[in-house]
């Protein structure tokens, strides 16, 4: 019977022994699973970046910027009389030759008037006659004494007055037959008829054309000189050095996207454009074949020496925007973040030129964290094979 408390005791024993150590267990646990977790958080801290070494910039500069092609010569043409279209006889994309008739105008009223204008001449012809006769006959008796001097010298004035009147008849006789010649609408220069706005029956106005919708005039006929075009460009600011004579240009168009067409450069405006801060310039383009129409968009890729090949180049992803200035974000020996002062030259989609504020040894954090502050602790880390999608070459250790 005394056995019975003893073999108690122990099993309570064993029992309180196990849950001591179960509950030794659990806290060794959870102090491993803290001293984790605050491990993790210590790492979690310090961010992890990717760093760059500055490149020296390119020798050649490329720019791409699109580009309006027109006409060499390209005219809009009004009617000078008013009346109907009788016909028309070139419509769109015509060839025509400087004089080729295009369109005949119907204009009564200009008809009527020219042959009032010329009775009119017949009329102060027959005056002129009449006045010169007799200033001949009042002259001749003035040398016999027969008439007085002054009687001769009426006759004379009457004789000029005659004939002024007769040259002004024959001055307006000449501003009809000139409106005459323009009943026929004619080419100004060899080209292609571009735009026809007229038809058989519609009434034109003197020297603006039909009436739009909107009450303005309208040309009748726009032709193009196309065996040359021209090309215009606006340039920016900080690429406006390379305009200078033999710079070329290599053009691609929608409607040919696997031929490449030159143009060489004639001109620019010498000017800046406030809003836009570019330059308008012209190139020229052969066109024998009339391959391209005046109005077409273009691509237009310009190469030239690069006149900062001096200065170092980052990828613009680098660049931190702040209220001093430009900034980018080193990373020192001992992984600590340092942000230096740069001045920017030409800036690109992809890259930037810097003008000063570092060297070609600086390690550049690419594409830095927003929340990165001046004297963090970083791990500098190379990203994983293709995940580098600027085409820099990273420099890091990785982690």
């Amino acid at each position: 019977m005394a056995s019975m408390p003893r073999k108690r005791k122990l099993l309570l024993g064993l029992i309180a022994l196990v849950l001591g150590l179960y509950i030794i267990v659990l806290l060794l646990g959870r102090m491993t699973h803290n001293a984790h977790l605050h491990e993790v958080a210590e790492q979690n801290a310090v961010p992890n970046v990717a760093i760059i070494l500055p490149h020296k910039a390119d020798s050649k500069v490329s720019l791409t910027l699109p580009g309006t092609i027109d006409a060499w010569y390209q005219a809009p043409i009004y009617a000078q009389v008013s009346g109907y279209v009788k016909m028309w006889y070139k419509d769109y994309g015509a060839i025509v030759h400087q004089g080729d008739v295009l369109a005949e105008i119907n204009a009564p009223a200009l008809d009527a008037q020219y042959a009032q204008a010329l009775a009119d001449l017949d009329a102060q012809k027959a005056k002129y006659n009449l006045a010169s006769v007799t200033a001949n006959r009042w002259r001749a008796m003035g040398h016999s004494q027969a008439v007085s001097g002054q009687s001769v010298s009426v006759a004379t004035a009457d004789e000029q007055a005659a004939y002024a009147k007769m040259e002004a008849a024959q001055r307006n006789v000449d501003h009809f037959a000139a409106l005459e010649k323009f009943k026929q609408i004619v080419a100004p220069f060899d080209g292609v008829v571009t735009a026809r706005s007229i038809n058989v029956g519609d009434y034109v106005n003197s020297g603006g054309g039909q009436l739009n919708a909107t009450g303005g005039a309208s040309e009748l006929f726009t032709v193009a000189d196309t065996h040359r075009l021209r090309l215009f460009i606006s340039v920016p600011e900080i690429f406006s050095y390379m305009l200078t004579d033999g710079l070329t240009a290599e053009i691609h168009v929608p409607q040919y996207p696997d031929r490449t067409f030159t143009a060489k450069f004639l001109t620019a405006s010498l000017g800046y454009d406030p809003n836009t801060r570019t330059a308008v310039s012209e190139f020229t383009v052969d066109n024998a074949d009339h391959a391209l129409w005046p109005g077409t968009f273009a691509s237009v890729a310009l190469k030239a020496n690069n006149n900062a090949s001096h200065l170092l180049k980052i990828p613009t992803g680098s660049l931190v925007f702040q209220e001093k200035g430009m900034q980018v974000a080193t990373v020192d020996q001992k992984n600590t973040v340092h942000f230096k002062n740069i001045r920017v030259g030409k800036m690109a989609d992809s890259s930037t030129e810097v003008q000063a504020g570092i060297t070609a040894e600086d390690r550049i954090i690419n594409n830095p964290p927003a929340d990165l502050l001046e004297g963090d602790p970083v791990h500098v880390v190379t990203p994983a094979r293709g995940y580098n999608q600027s085409g820099w070459e990273e420099s890091g250790d990785d982690d």
